[in-house]
């Protein structure tokens, strides 16, 4: 079956700037906003955009992902002729297996593609959040006949030094790709959203892997070897909301904005749902002693303490004289009797043992990772 355009999601990252959150799961499949994990918006954008024939890519512990995703039917995404397929790392005839960068993942993945035999292949990652119209994307890349389409996002030129740039003309084309440089040019980062006209990406992979296996990377080589054989490579400008949620703080920062009400991420416009797979929980229950404030709190939490501005994820507790302020918990933490957790991320099934502070502050976020148990003692971030 002919597709028009194939969705390639890259969640195989082991996202190790978040730590402890991600020691026994790949960063897409950590838990956001109480009811989500981070992959969902994605695959979310991939079902809302139209787009019924999606590709995982995992590789870093990706059994909570793989589960997670299953058969894709929580979005919608279970077609007879499409849906969604998990693609984890094999050993191919010439030995390798591990994926070496984001181009190699795709490279080891062309019988797949090829399969689906899509015109146009939609390169994504699995660990961002955002809400974003990949076939508005797609008429812009026809338009301009381009052989190659970047996302990009206007960042301050602070944030510039950490991404790559994108320098382009007065028609939006690229011509300069810069690496976190120092003295930026422009302010449009790349979002790591690509769209290539698969036939052209197919060629550059394959003549690559027959000679010195050079590709292995979409920012580091593939888009400079495109602007350097003057393929028509443009720039996309998205104006929405987009979070990279790769680190602690940026993690916790963007759960917080979460809880606005005036975000622009607008989690609850019915014209661009964010699906995810639904658990049967019992509802929450609020004791008497319970005081919640500007706070997310949903199915199956247990709550006797005062939680204010925070998000608690599915089936967490909250003992008895328990502060939480200003943090994000995640999917059945137990929070014991007298605990203070202020600007934190509490992982999943972490246990919060009585009288215990897990303390941060808005330089540095506190962290209880997974699975963590923490007594009595100080766990303060000052």
């Amino acid at each position: 079956m002919k597709h028009d355009m194939l969705g390639i999601i890259l969640a195989g990252g082991q996202g190790t700037r978040l730590g402890k959150l991600t020691k026994s799961t790949a960063k897409p499949a950590v838990p956001f906003g109480g009811r989500y994990r981070i992959i969902d918006f994605t695959l979310s954008n991939c079902a809302n955009s139209g787009i019924d024939t999606v590709g995982v890519i995992t590789q870093y512990k990706p059994l909570e992902l793989n589960a997670h995703i299953g058969n894709g039917a929580s979005w919608g995404l279970n077609e007879q002729n499409g849906g969604v397929t998990v693609l984890q790392p094999y050993s191919a005839s010439d030995g390798e297996k591990w994926f070496k960068g984001t181009a190699h993942a795709i490279y080891q993945n062309i019988e797949y593609i090829d399969r689906m035999n899509p015109t146009y292949v939609l390169i994504l990652s699995g660990d961002h959040i955002y809400k974003m119209d990949y076939e508005a994307m797609l008429a812009y890349h026809q338009a301009k006949k381009a052989s190659l389409t970047v996302g990009v996002i206007p960042v301050t030129n602070e944030e510039a030094k950490r991404f790559g740039i994108m320098n382009t003309d007065e028609t939006e084309r690229i011509i300069q790709f810069e690496e976190k440089p120092e003295q930026p040019k422009s302010n449009l980062a790349s979002m790591g959203i690509y769209i290539f006209n698969w036939a052209t990406l197919k060629k550059y992979l394959q003549d690559s892997y027959a000679t010195d296996g050079s590709l292995e990377d979409f920012g580091h080589n593939v888009i400079p070897a495109y602007l350097e054989h003057n393929e028509a490579v443009f720039a996309y400008a998205f104006d929405g909301y987009w979070r990279d949620v790769g680190t602690i703080y940026s993690l916790w920062q963007s759960n917080m904005e979460f809880l606005s009400p005036n975000s622009t991420l607008n989690i609850g416009d019915r014209n661009w749902r964010i699906y995810s797979k639904a658990l049967a929980l019992p509802p929450m229950l609020l004791t008497e002693s319970a005081k919640v404030k500007n706070s997310m709190i949903v199915d199956g939490c247990y709550v006797a303490g005062t939680v204010t501005h925070s998000i608690l994820s599915q089936n967490v507790k909250v003992g008895e004289n328990s502060v939480v302020k200003d943090s994000m918990v995640m999917p059945n933490a137990v929070i014991g009797k007298d605990v203070v957790i202020d600007h934190a991320l509490i992982g999943e099934r972490a246990i919060i043992g009585d009288g215990a502070r897990v303390v941060g502050s808005n330089e540095e976020i506190a962290v209880a990772g997974y699975r963590e148990v923490l007594g009595g003692e100080q766990h303060e971030k000052e």
